[in-house]
């Protein structure tokens, strides 16, 4: 059997505006194994969130395929897509805005047992709801108690909970940590590693911070103006970066040893980001780029190996820059 899990193909999603079709997700392919955790990076406005939202079913694409263990969730209706949809859940960015606050943490936790009758049976749902709040590391006891009585690392465990559930395979975390203090980021990333070595879980790990996607994710990809541009294992992509875009975000990744400030070589953009409802002939991010050239304005660059570059990369110079 494939380890493949999840596969997007040539994914787009448009959105119609008065200045005509908004490119936010244009053209994406994607593999996610069992087991494994695939980050997705970069700037706001570069189609990440419109990705997730994809992937769970929250937005229906313009055209393209995505595929949850070979089933293609776009083409699927009524039950059959309810039920495939069980093995991909999501976790929200905001723990503040993403839970009823009208509703019990036991009655958010156990909402998926109502839709999906068949999961646990009635008699059994305060048990497996309890069950979920001691696997996240919350009481079982504060199933009777509201969001606003739980803390924001609190409610994103109950976020998590939420999504396990219906016993997903697949994780779409949107920003889990973003809206976190630093020290509760680090609590809730390894919740997350924890829970993915008990239930063998895959993540889509989307997020704009590098540091925290470093320490989370087995591979990488780079999007810019709704398009992957550099994919690789998370060590090649931080310590070998072949396209601009990418050495830029990572160069801005803060240095934790102040003994190492200012020793790295920082790359600093120039121009605003295009707008993605009318960006750039060729390579999207040729308007900021140092290495533009007329090529990179006739020819749209193809996400490739290239001579010197060891991971795919859309770049027509690609070329390692080690970023000190």
């Amino acid at each position: 059997m494939s380890d493949v899990v999840l596969q997007t193909r040539s994914l787009v999603k448009h959105f119609k505006s008065r200045d005509g079709a908004v490119r936010a997700v244009d053209g994406v392919d994607l593999q996610l194994r069992r087991g494994e955790t695939l980050g997705v990076v970069g700037e706001s406005g570069c189609g990440k969130s419109t990705l997730a939202k994809l992937l769970v079913g929250l937005e229906k694409p313009t055209s393209g395929a995505i595929a949850v263990r070979g089933q293609d969730m776009v083409r699927l209706k009524g039950g059959d897509l309810r039920r495939a949809r069980r093995n991909i859940q999501m976790v929200m960015q905001d723990p503040y805005t993403s839970l009823n606050p009208r509703m019990t943490v036991g009655d958010i936790i156990g909402e998926p047992f109502e839709i999906h009758s068949d999961v646990v049976p009635k008699g059994k749902r305060r048990q497996a709801v309890q069950d979920l709040l001691d696997t996240v590391g919350l009481n079982p006891d504060h199933a009777g108690r509201y969001p606003h009585q739980f803390s924001g690392g609190q409610r994103q465990r109950i976020g998590i909970a939420r999504a396990l559930a219906l016993k997903p395979e697949i994780l779409v975390c949107d920003e889990p940590v973003s809206a976190l203090d630093v020290s509760i980021q680090a609590q809730v990333i390894n919740l997350l590693e924890r829970l993915q070595d008990d239930f063998g879980l895959s993540y889509i790990f989307i997020a704009h911070d590098l540091s925290v996607v470093r320490h989370i994710a087995d591979r990488v990809a780079v999007m810019y103006l709704g398009k992957i541009v550099e994919q690789g294992h998370d060590v090649a992509i931080y310590d070998q970066p072949t396209h601009p875009y990418t050495q830029a975000l990572i160069s801005a990744v803060p240095v934790p040893d102040p003994r190492l400030r200012g020793r790295r070589d920082q790359i600093v953009l120039e121009g605003d980001v295009p707008s993605p409802a009318d960006p750039p002939s060729g390579c999207r991010f040729r308007t900021r780029c140092w290495k533009s050239q007329h090529v990179c304005g006739e020819q749209e660059p193809v996400l490739q190996i290239r001579e010197r570059s060891p991971h795919p990369s859309a770049c027509h110079f690609a070329e390692v820059r080690r970023v000190r």
